[in-house]
């Protein structure tokens, strides 16, 4: 059976975003390889989707190694989140199906609920599905994949802290939701705007120095692959 690049690159990168990989490591096709389960040549198409991504970079005399972004880099990458996030809820709004609303209709009805309840960690999660389903929901494959790389970059790169007032923060959740089921994109817009610039203030830069990584061993999830 051989595994698809995609999914070790999926399983790379989540890795790099979790921390498993820090910041300037080498990586190895043989170390990747022996971590994952899996042969060199998924593993160096992986290396070379991620370079892409701009998650790893090449370097003489070392190879592959985790790309280290400067304060800078994260600061525009956050901006441009900002902006291309409202462009997405427009589009929802324009372009959103039964089902994308009554998925976000979901997790807004949860979110509040658990906001009430102080569940931060829930709401965490819920929060991140919210955004990829209002993605979805756009309708644009290209929009979508830069936000997803966006999400993934920022997660990186930034602590998120809770919001002070998390019923607060589902309120805008939910009249963007109300937004984008009227069709209205301008109001989707703004809403999602000044719901982005709040947010940023939680934004936190993640301060790491450069290590070993850690060894446990990390099968590629094969369970959706075919032989």
């Amino acid at each position: 059976m051989r595994i698809p690049a995609r999914s070790v690159c999926t399983a790379i990168r989540d890795d790099i975003v979790s921390g498993v990989f820090e910041r300037g490591s080498r990586l190895t096709e043989e170390q990747l390889a022996r971590r994952y389960g899996v042969s060199r040549v998924p593993v160096r198409e992986a290396l070379r989707t991620l370079e892409s991504e701009g998650f790893v970079v090449t370097r003489r005399h070392a190879g592959a190694c985790v790309a280290e972004p400067t304060e800078q880099e994260a600061a525009d990458l956050l901006e441009i989140r900002m902006l291309l996030e409202p462009l997405g809820a427009a589009r929802a709004a324009q372009r959103r199906t039964e089902a994308h609303l009554k998925v976000l209709r979901g997790l807004v009805r949860l979110g509040q609920e658990r906001a009430r309840r102080g569940q931060g960690e829930d709401l965490r999660s819920l929060g991140g599905w919210f955004h990829e389903t209002l993605a979805q929901a756009s309708g644009s494959p290209g929009l979508i994949a830069l936000l997803t790389q966006l999400r993934h970059k920022v997660a990186w790169m930034y602590a998120v802290e809770q919001p002070a007032r998390p019923v607060e923060s589902w309120a805008e959740h939910g009249a963007i939701v109300d937004a984008v089921s009227r069709g209205d994109a301008e109001r989707a817009r703004a809403l999602t705007a000044m719901h982005a610039e709040r947010m940023a203030g939680a934004h936190r830069l993640r301060i790491t120095t450069r290590g070993t990584v850690r060894t446990s061993q990390h099968a590629v999830n094969t369970a959706s692959v075919r032989n």
